[in-house]
């Protein structure tokens, strides 16, 4: 019995250990639509690290703050949405991290998405 334990134990160990290696990749989605939400709140994400809150520069470490800030000042304080913009390559555990950040603030959280192409349609 205890050699089962062992086993599962070591299981349990490797794909711990696995698990933060695993990187995943979304492309933004598609759509068709012509509406655009509204949005008072941009926050823009580029491959190469930059961060830009509402035009602003902003980094990892004060994001949230930068973020709360910008919902304190915002017109439209009730029905404010963030928009996430990121780069195709934009790893997803920063969009995860902005989302998290404006369903800790209350506030809505919507993902740019890219207009669907010819290409796509077929």
């Amino acid at each position: 019995m205890s050699s089962l334990t062992d086993i599962i134990f070591l299981l349990l160990i490797f794909f711990m250990l696995t698990s933060n290696m695993v990187q995943i990749t979304v492309d933004l989605p598609k759509s068709e639509s012509k509406t655009v939400a509204p949005s008072d709140l941009p926050v823009m994400l580029t491959l190469d690290g930059k961060i830009t809150v509402v035009g602003k520069t902003s980094s990892k470490a004060t994001m949230e703050k930068d973020i709360a800030t910008a919902v304190r000042n915002s017109n439209n304080k009730d029905n404010a949405t963030v928009m996430i913009v990121s780069e195709v390559g934009v790893p997803w555990k920063d969009v995860h991290q902005v989302m998290k950040i404006a369903s800790g603030l209350k506030v809505k959280a919507i993902i740019a998405t890219a207009p669907t192409t010819q290409k796509d349609k077929s």
